[in-house]
């Protein structure tokens, strides 16, 4: 397997100076031997250095399995991608054999997942876990430097660093997710993959590990997708946002474009009316009517026209193409005759 200097000759190019993630038209599928998912549709995002791109949408809408492309995670008997790109410094990952990928993940592309206690053994220590990580990446460190890197993680994420020797059950909710945050970060990678950092989190730990997230990313430059359901968080932590529903991005663009800006996509439009409004006298939230379309027959228009107040016949029986307004992206029917980037195709 490669090392780290090795990896880091063949994907980290000095010269380049384009998008750390760049991702295009990537479809994926689950196949079994009584039906077939689809996925993720043909999505395309992109994500600067030092900059975190936020991915939005209800429960299975492709969100995870996005993030499992990015390091070719999918189950090896169901999961399979079928077309698209997936470039981290201007090299497709997909193009990559499974040593390359071993000496990537980890150390130039790292992820968060959802729960703290599936990536923690409860029978090592913290320490001993964040060394792992550290050694199998470097392998030239000796054990001094092991042991002072691990120190060095734990201080980063506020953690004492005598507590290194504690084990997993010993710490909190919040504070595992910390050490699982430090274990991602300790060999210093390019891109972070945070999916749902803070679920099961109490709302004070959850604003810490979110303000130590921004300032970890500021310190190290690190770029970051960040995977929630969470709008808020989004607004909080992204620079920009993806919309994702039934496999596609209908909605993309800076957080001023779809926080602040004057068009929306409809399913956008729902997420938005239906978070509580402080300042709002309405009694009732407003949901989104309906459910997400069965992944194994989506219809042949727009995926969300069964839900969609503003549906119109042509919906259901066309897919959208994506229309563009300088960095803000729609696919929706509803923008073909006001936007002037009506031509670009997602097809």
């Amino acid at each position: 397997m490669k090392n780290k200097q090795e990896t880091q000759t063949v994907i980290t190019r000095p010269d380049y100076n384009g998008p750390v993630l760049d991702i295009k038209d990537l479809r994926v599928i689950y196949k079994t031997d009584l039906e077939t998912v689809e996925a993720v549709n043909g999505i395309t995002l992109q994500i600067g250095k030092g900059k975190t791109f936020g991915l939005v949408g209800e429960t299975g809408a492709g969100k995870p399995t996005t993030a499992l492309s990015i390091l070719r995670l999918l189950p090896t008997t169901t999961g399979r991608i079928l077309d698209g790109e997936i470039r981290f410094n201007g090299e497709n990952l997909l193009d990559m054999n499974e040593g390359m990928m071993r000496a990537v993940r980890g150390n130039l592309i790292s992820m968060v997942f959802q729960d703290p206690m599936s990536a923690l053994n409860p029978v090592y220590t913290v320490g001993e876990q964040i060394a792992e990580a550290i050694r199998l990446h470097n392998p030239d460190y000796s054990k001094e430097q092991v042991e002072a890197r691990v120190e060095e993680m734990l201080e980063l994420v506020s953690i004492p660093a005598k507590r290194k020797a504690e084990y997993p059950h010993q710490f909190s909710g919040g504070m595992k997710q910390r050490v699982v945050i430090a274990m991602a970060l300790s060999c210093e990678p390019e891109l972070l993959i945070a999916d749902e950092p803070t679920t099961a989190l109490d709302v004070t730990i959850q604003a810490q590990v979110l303000a130590m997230i921004r300032e970890l990313r500021d310190r190290l430059g690190t770029a970051m997708l960040m995977i929630t359901h969470d709008l808020g968080i989004v607004a909080q932590t992204c620079d920009d946002v993806g919309i994702m529903y039934a496999g596609e991005i209908v909605e993309s663009g800076t957080v001023e474009d779809v926080f602040k800006g004057d068009k929306h996509h409809p399913y956008t439009t729902g997420l938005f009316d239906s978070i509580p409004n402080l300042s709002s006298r309405a009694k009732r939230l407003r949901p989104i009517p309906g459910l997400m379309p069965d992944p194994t027959a989506l219809p042949k228009g727009c995926v969300f026209a069964d839900r969609c107040p503003r549906c119109m016949d042509i919906c259901k029986e066309c897919r959208p193409k994506v229309y563009q307004e300088g960095s803000h992206t729609l696919r929706c029917h509803l923008f073909h005759d006001t936007l002037t980037g009506g031509t670009v195709d997602g097809e």
